[in-house]
C-alpha cells in the first residue's frame, strides 16, 4: 500500500552507520520492487540476511492441470477436499494460469519452518479461524473475514490459534488497490469502498537475536528451496517504508449500490496483473421502483469469473453452499439460475458474502478441482422437470 510506515529502531538517515550496544553494526537491507523504482522498505538486522549455512532443493511445486475437453461452467465443493498439512504445504490449488493461482488450505499441522514467496504477492482470505501472521515486519493478528496481503519476498510464518480455513490467491506480480480509487499521490479517494483507516498493520515487532538452526523455505520458479540460517530470521530491530504486509477485513468493505443493478467492478477490492479480486458483501438492493436486483445474463467474453462462496444466501444461484467455487469461463454467457430473477424482484437487501477472482487469461483446473466437481452444474440452468 502506498503510505509510509515506521516500526522499531532505525537511524536518522538511511545508508549511514547504525551501531549496536556492543559497537558492531546493524545490517541494512533495502527490500524493494521493480528494480529500485517500485515501492520499498528498509530493514535493519542483527545479522547479514545473506549469511546462509546450507541450501538445497526441497520440492517441485508444478500443478497438475487437466486439459479442458469442453468449454463449460464448473462448480467445485472445496470443503470436500481433505484437510491436512501446514499453512503452506497444505495448500490445494484448484485453478490457475501464468498470472495467478487459486486454492484452499485447512491446515492441521504447525509450521516448523519459515516461508518466503519470491515469485509474487499473496492474498490469504480467512474463511474461518484466527491466529497470527508472524513476519519479518512484525506480527499481525488475523481473524475471520480478513484478507492478508503479503508482499513478494516477505519471510513469514502462520500460527493458527484454532482451526483455520484459508482461500489462497498467489500472484506472479504485485497486488494493489484499484487505480480508480487512488489519487496521483496514492491516497485512497472518497468514493473508494475502503480507506487507509480500514487497513491493519503489524501490531508489534518481535525481534529475535538468538543463534540456532532455522529453516526458511523459499518458493521460486515453481520449486521450493530450503535455506538454513544460524540465527532466527526475525532479527529485525526496525524498518520503515511503503512495502509491508497488512490485513483488510471483508466486513470493512463498504458496498457501492445504485438505483439499478451495478456491474461487478463496483465490488473490486484488489488488482493484480491480468486479474482482479472482488468482495460481495451484505448490502441494500437497487432502489429504482422497477429494479431487478438479480444480475442480468452476461458474457464475459474476455475474462474468466470465479466465485468463492463464504456465507449467506446467494440470491442468484441454486445448489451452491459454503466453500463452493464456481468457474464461468470466457466466451459463453452465464447468469442467474431459473426463478432467481423473478424471486429477487421486490427484495430490499442481500446477506451474501463471497470473494470473486476475475482473470483476463483463461484458467485451467487441476486434478484437485476435478476430484470435487459437481459435474451437473453446466446443465443446472435447464428448466425444472418437476
Amino acid at each position: 500500500m502506498p503510505f509510509y510506515v515506521r516500526m522499531g529502531e532505525i537511524p536518522h538517515k538511511r545508508h549511514t552507520t547504525f551501531y549496536k550496544e556492543d559497537g558492531t553494526l546493524f545490517r541494512e537491507q533495502v527490500m524493494g520492487t521493480k528494480g529500485f523504482s517500485g515501492i520499498q522498505s528498509i530493514l535493519y538486522h542483527h545479522n547479514p540476511p545473506t549469511q546462509v549455512s546450507e541450501v538445497k532443493k526441497f520440492a517441485s511445486l508444478d500443478l497438475e492441470y487437466v486439459e479442458r475437453e469442453e468449454l463449460r461452467h464448473q462448480h467445485f465443493y472445496s470443503f470436500d477436499l481433505p484437510e491436512g498439512g501446514d499453512p503452506i504445504l497444505g495448500r490445494k490449488f484448484l485453478l490457475g494460469n501464468d498470472d495467478v493461482i487459486m486454492g484452499v488450505c485447512t491446515p492441521t499441522e504447525e509450521m516448523n519452518y519459515f516461508y518466503r514467496n519470491s515469485e509474487g504477492d499473496e492474498v490469504l482470505f480467512v474463511h474461518e479461524g484466527d491466529g497470527e501472521l508472524q513476519t519479518i515486519f512484525g506480527t499481525l493478528t488475523y481473524r475471520q473475514g480478513d484478507y492478508l496481503v503479503i508482499p513478494i519476498g516477505t519471510t513469514y510464518r502462520i500460527q493458527p490459534s484454532c482451526k483455520s480455513k484459508f482461500l489462497v490467491i498467489e500472484s506472479q506480480n504485485e497486488i494493489v488497490s484499484p487505480k480508480r480509487y487512488r489519487n496521483a499521490q496514492g491516497q485512497l479517494l472518497e468514493h473508494s469502498p475502503y480507506c487507509e483507516r480500514d487497513i491493519r498493520l503489524p501490531e508489534r515487532l518481535d525481534t529475535h537475536d538468538q543463534a540456532g538452526k532455522y529453516e526458511v523455505r523459499v518458493k521460486q520458479n515453481n520449486s521450493l528451496y530450503s535455506y538454513t540460517f544460524d540465527f532466527h530470521p526475525f532479527d529485525v530491530v526496525g524498518w520503515d517504508g511503503y512495502l509491508f504486509p497488512y490485513a483488510l477485513s471483508i466486513h470493512d468493505f463498504e458496498p457501492i449500490t445504485g438505483r439499478v443493478h451495478q456491474p461487478p467492478p463496483v465490488h473490486q477490492t484488489f488488482a493484480g496483473q491480468n486479474f482482479v479480486i472482488c468482495s460481495f458483501v451484505p448490502r441494500m438492493y437497487d432502489y429504482h421502483p422497477q429494479a431487478i436486483p438479480a444480475p442480468y445474463y452476461h458474457s464475459n467474453v474476455e475474462s474468466d469469473e470465479v466465485l468463492y462462496y463464504v456465507d449467506g444466501n446467494f440470491m442468484s444461484r441454486k445448489g451452491v453452499k459454503e466453500g463452493s467455487i464456481t468457474l464461468h469461463p470466457m466466451g459463453i454467457p452465464h447468469g442467474p439460475h431459473p426463478g432467481k430473477i423473478e424471486a429477487s424482484i421486490g427484495k430490499t437487501e442481500t446477506k451474501e458474502l463471497a470473494v470473486m477472482l476475475d482473470t483476463f487469461r483463461p484458467l485451467k483446473a487441476t486434478k484437485h478441482a476435478l476430484s470435487v466437481e459437481d459435474k451437473h452444474y453446466m446443465f443446472s440452468w435447464l428448466p425444472s422437470k418437476e
